[in-house]
């Protein structure tokens, strides 16, 4: 009875706790009963209910398969390069915005990185592909400039990972450094005040007192892009995929995506058994960075 008397007298909250919790239950438990497929050898006029157990046949299968170990070699690089290379810049440039005192420059800065965030990936990719272009790009005529190229990097496996990365950290630094400069602003000034009085400088006041402030937020957003680590995003790897590149750009998603939609022979079971490998994988990692913040005395999420 209480309790329903602190719902009606704050029901707004719960009006607008209800939407976020709808699209929970709708969009990621709800399909958590489909999962059950990767046992099965499902057959669309079976329904799910009705189709056959297979046990572990579909993992069996991905493991031995000669795809296993470079798609699994693909996305932990792909993954790993993209975790190490683009964490530490929107704390950088949190720690400068901060310190920028021409609020006119502090804004178009601002604007400027904050902007690509809001580009669409498949504008973003087009826009990758006509720089890149051997013929005609921007990045190839600059470099024929120096009598180098052109080069044709979308061709290159090589290429591939690096040119994925740096464009989702041109992308997205402007946008993921927004939590850091609400931490930053939390901070009590008067640590700053009596730092500048004792003579410290920028370095050292962000050194001292920026970057422990910062540093709880820091680990619980290390430990969630951990526990997603391996979603590499789907959608911009295969748009910028092709038979050349295949060979670094194929991940776990992108052949997820082949097997079960666009073969001929469309195999919904060994597909969802690939899923449910990568998602079993990626609640594991969660769970051991989890338990190093722990021990380390650090922030955890539980």
């Amino acid at each position: 009875m209480k309790g329903w008397k602190n719902i009606r007298a704050g029901w707004q909250l719960y009006a607008l706790f209800s939407l976020p919790l709808l699209y929970i239950i709708i969009f990621k438990y709800m399909p958590m009963y489909g999962a059950q497929i990767a046992f099965k050898d499902f057959n669309v006029t079976k329904g799910i209910g009705g189709s056959e157990w297979a046990g572990l046949a579909h993992f069996e299968r991905f493991f031995k398969s000669h795809e296993f170990w470079r798609l699994l070699r693909n996305t932990l690089s792909i993954s790993f390069y993209t975790l190490v290379a683009s964490f530490p810049f929107p704390i950088m440039l949190a720690l400068g915005l901060n310190y920028v005192r021409n609020k006119r420059f502090k804004n178009m800065v601002q604007m400027v990185t904050y902007a690509p965030y809001f580009i669409s990936l498949v504008v973003l990719v087009g826009l990758l592909l006509q720089f890149l272009d051997p013929r005609t790009g921007l990045i190839n005529t600059l470099l024929g400039w120096f009598g180098l190229g052109p080069f044709h990097f979308m061709a290159e496996a090589s290429w591939f990972q690096s040119i994925y990365v740096w464009s989702h950290i041109w992308q997205n630094v402007g946008f993921s450094c927004i939590i850091f400069l609400a931490t930053l602003a939390g901070i009590d000034p008067a640590l700053h005040e009596a730092a500048v009085i004792d003579g410290a400088t920028k370095v050292q006041r962000m050194r001292h007192i920026d970057l422990p402030g910062i540093m709880p937020i820091a680990v619980i957003l290390l430990i969630l892009n951990t526990g997603s680590m391996l979603e590499t995003g789907f959608e911009k790897i295969l748009l910028m995929q092709n038979s050349l590149n295949l060979r670094s750009s194929e991940v776990i998603d992108t052949y997820v995506y082949k097997v079960g939609l666009v073969s001929q022979a469309m195999n919904f079971s060994y597909a969802t058994a690939i899923g449910l490998f990568k998602a079993v994988i990626g609640f594991v990692l969660l769970l051991i960075v989890n338990q190093t913040a722990k021990r380390l005395k650090q922030e955890s999420l539980w």
